[in-house]
């Protein structure tokens, strides 16, 4: 029997993928991007694509918000809401907090060995030691907040800038106010220096000023016609399509509202390259910026493209190709599908007109774009994996080509928002959809496809009352099923004649599922049931309960045998058909599960929803087996190590392996034959013992006290222990709760004992008593 028929007993968290940028400060050393978010700092690995490490207290209840931070690879220091700054090391571990005095909050923070600066929304500067957390010095002279800050790389300088655009150089011995650069007419956004004794600005007043830095006139101003928001300094040594840089050049890349990352030689006031066919200058369309921040690694030189909707776009310079794209932060998760040949990538639907596509190995992502509003739906088919549908609230039904990562044809019949699309199954024949518009219709996929080309409507009815929320079609292409808000499901034909309808439950529909092997479909609702339904007869074969919510979505496994759901509860359930009873139950998600993907061979899943985590699963049903067995064998094995230890003779070493076994019957069998052969033999063997032996033991024996029968070899146990511990050989855990136990039943048997004495007394008494009477008979 293949892998799709073995029915599945566990699965387990692979990865999880949240977010891990949601805006701020972001820095780049060697192949880690550290990222922050509202609380913790996050470092990415480009090369795997997962979180190696976050930093700060985000699994508390009471968040520390983190305003940003600065790092040198070494040390990290954030400052925070509470009007801390905080100090962690490159492990993760916080070493020192120490209040930052500003009268307000940080906006920039730069470090240089161990000083710190810090630039306050109070147009103050300060200059901290980071060793001893004292502030050496309080520079004054920018206006409003101060958003630049940074160390002189050789020298004893610091350069700071505030709202009024100017940047202001201090000597950092005394404090002193060294120049006043007077150059820009708006807020400073960007500070590069040069391997020369220049450095480079740059601001939303839309110029590149290049200084000296012993004269306060700017030497080159360049124009950009759009608000720059940062710099960065390219490597000595870079090549780009058409262009070798100079080793006497200053080079800078700069990105702002347009969106396109261009290259500046600084020196010529001349623009060497220009970003065609930007991934990110559609962003500007919209207005506001669509390039916060731009970091550069010398070590690889890569630059990184950080945009305003948090994606971290690396090109490589040389060709200045998208090597990797990181989504630093997904919205509600609405759907995923495994897509491409092997499942090698996920498509992602999130709160966006855009469509994230993952490389299901390395994470990395591409961004499909076409959808004019919010993506709703995504559909996939086992007769074509490189093609997918899609749907969203702009009414339209897209077909793509996963290869090309190009949508090649567009549906634009509905006039509502297009809630779901599935394929057909056998071919890539046709295609369907259902809207808020209340109809199902079909769409003609064509075998030869042109570029934006139109979707053929063939056929459309109005199928229910309201919104209809899910479309699938039957394994053989013949039947296709409806779920809407009416609380009905539809079954019908290719033409669109109806089938029949599925009545039953009490609330709205959210999912329907065509079983693999049997004709039957499975509906969830908002009833908190899934409803099994015949083909044949329309009547309800079996109800599925288990779930405190709404069922959100449905899916057969193990060739029909067992259903996956995921609720608005947050949980996902498998429940046996068979039994029609919960067999598995996975809590990852904090709420609503929207979407969950299952891979061909049912090897693993991936589910998403409103908590904005996408998370892998496997299939480790095989593993738990293999385990279970495992153990089995070794019990064994362990079993008759016992057995011969006694056979032998070897009560230590048998009393060691019965503790270890976890078998109080046999522990107290084995203490009963040390007491037979002899009192000192029974302390002698307990001396034996380790600490966590005997820890094991003193448990044992207080739950033999409980039993009067097993009372005197649990006393003797117990009383042996007492004096190793009188002697300090041995210190318990949890001794004060562990002796509570046994002191009520230990009185209790003091009681029987010592009345058991006196009636003996009383008994010897009457016999002295009775034998001079004997004597006189």
């Amino acid at each position: 029997m293949g892998s799709k028929g073995k029915l599945k007993e566990a699965f387990e968290v692979e990865s999880k993928h949240g977010a891990f940028y949601t805006g701020g400060n972001l820095e780049w050393i060697e192949n880690i991007l550290y990222c922050q978010t509202n609380s913790s700092i996050n470092l990415l690995n480009i090369d795997t694509g997962l979180i190696d490490k976050s930093i700060g207290e985000e699994n508390t209840e009471e968040n520390d918000d983190i305003q940003t931070f600065t790092t040198n690879g070494q040390k990290i220091v954030s400052s925070h809401k509470s009007g801390l700054l905080k100090l962690w090391n490159e492990k993760g571990e916080l070493e020192k907090m120490w209040k930052y005095i500003h009268k307000g909050p940080i906006a920039k923070l730069s470090i240089n060995n161990e000083k710190l600066a810090s630039g306050g929304c109070d147009g103050i500067v300060r200059l901290w030691d980071l060793e001893n957390h004292v502030c050496l010095l309080s520079l004054k002279g920018c206006q409003g907040v101060v958003n630049i800050v940074e160390f002189h790389p050789d020298q004893n300088l610091l350069f700071a800038s505030g709202d009024d655009g100017k940047i202001n150089c201090y000597e950092l011995s005394k404090g002193n106010l060294n120049y006043i650069y007077s150059g820009h007419y708006s807020k400073v956004t960007g500070f590069v220096f040069s391997h020369t004794s220049h450095f480079v600005t740059c601001g939303r007043d839309k110029v590149i000023i290049l200084w000296e830095f012993e004269k306060i006139e700017p030497l080159k101003i360049i124009p950009q016609y759009s608000a720059v928001e940062s710099i960065v300094g390219l490597p000595l040594k870079f090549k780009l399509p058409g262009f070798k840089s100079e080793a006497e050049g200053i080079y800078v890349a700069s990105a702002g509202e347009n969106g396109m990352v261009q290259i500046w030689d600084i020196k010529k006031a001349k623009q060497v390259y220009i970003q065609e066919n930007s991934l990110v200058s559609q962003a500007s369309e919209e207005g506001g910026l669509a390039v916060t921040l731009l970091r550069c690694n010398t070590k690889s030189k890569s630059l990184a493209v950080v945009t305003v909707d948090h994606n971290i776009i690396i090109h490589h310079l040389k060709s200045f190709v998208c090597l990797k794209q990181f989504p630093g932060f997904s919205d509600e998760i609405l759907d995923i599908v495994f897509v491409g040949k092997d499942d090698s990538h996920l498509a992602v639907a999130t709160n966006s007109k855009d469509i994230k596509l993952y490389d299901n190995c390395s994470m990395n992502c591409n961004i499909l774009r076409g959808h004019t509003d919010i993506v709703l739906s995504l559909a996939t088919t086992l007769a074509d994996p490189i093609l997918m549908l899609s749907s969203g609230k702009d009414n339209t039904v897209r077909l793509w080509n996963i290869d090309s990562m190009t949508c090649i044809a567009v549906g634009l019949r509905h006039t509502g928002s297009v809630g779901s699309v599935a394929f057909s199954q056998t071919d890539c024949s046709f295609g369907v959809s259902v809207s808020q518009d209340m109809c199902l219709k079909i769409w003609e996929i064509p075998k030869t496809v042109k570029i934006s080309s139109d979707l053929n409507c063939v056929q459309t009815v109005l199928a229910h009352q309201k919104d209809i929320n899910c479309v699938a079609v039957s394994p053989n292409d013949k039947i296709i099923a409806t779920a809407s808000q009416d609380k009905t499901a539809k079954l019908w034909s290719t033409t669109l004649e109806l089938i029949g309808t599925l009545k039953g439950h009490k609330k709205s529909l959210w999912c329907i599922q065509f079983s693999p092997v049997d004709q039957v479909v499975l509906t969830s609702s908002s009833d908190s049931t899934i409803k099994m339904w015949s083909i044949a007869d329309l009547s309800c074969l079996k109800t599925f309960e288990g779930h405190d919510a709404s069922v959100l979505k449905v899916h057969f496994l193990s060739a029909g045998m067992q259903i996956l759901s995921a609720g608005s509860d947050g949980l996902l359930k498998l429940f046996s058909v068979k039994t029609s009873e919960c067999t598995h139950t996975l809590e990852q998600h904090e709420s609503q599960v929207w979407a969950v993907a299952i891979k061909r061979d049912e090897s693993g899943i991936v589910t998403g929803g409103n908590d904005s985590i996408l998370i892998k699963w496997k299939d480790v049903t095989e593993e738990i087996k293999l385990k279970k067995m495992q153990e089995a064998e070794e019990l064994v094995l362990q079993e008759q190590k016992l057995n011969n230890y006694l056979m032998d003779g070897k009560y230590l070493k048998a009393l060691k392996e019965a503790l270890k076994l976890n078998k109080p019957f046999q522990v107290l069998k084995i203490i009963q034959i040390i007491i037979k052969k002899g009192d000192t033999g029974l302390a002698d063997t307990i001396k034996g013992l380790r600490n966590d032996q005997k820890d094991n033991l003193l448990k044992t024996a207080i739950t033999w006290n409980m039993n009067s029968k097993h009372s005197h070899p649990a006393q003797l146990v117990i009383n042996i222990l007492l004096n190793e511990m009188q002697c300090e050989n041995f210190v318990p855990s949890g001794l004060s709760s562990t002796l509570e136990g046994a002191l009520p039943y230990t009185e209790r048997h003091l009681r029987r004992l010592t009345q058991l004495m006196q009636d003996l007394q009383f008994i010897n008494y009457v016999v002295k008593c009775m034998k001079p009477h004997s004597e006189v008979l």
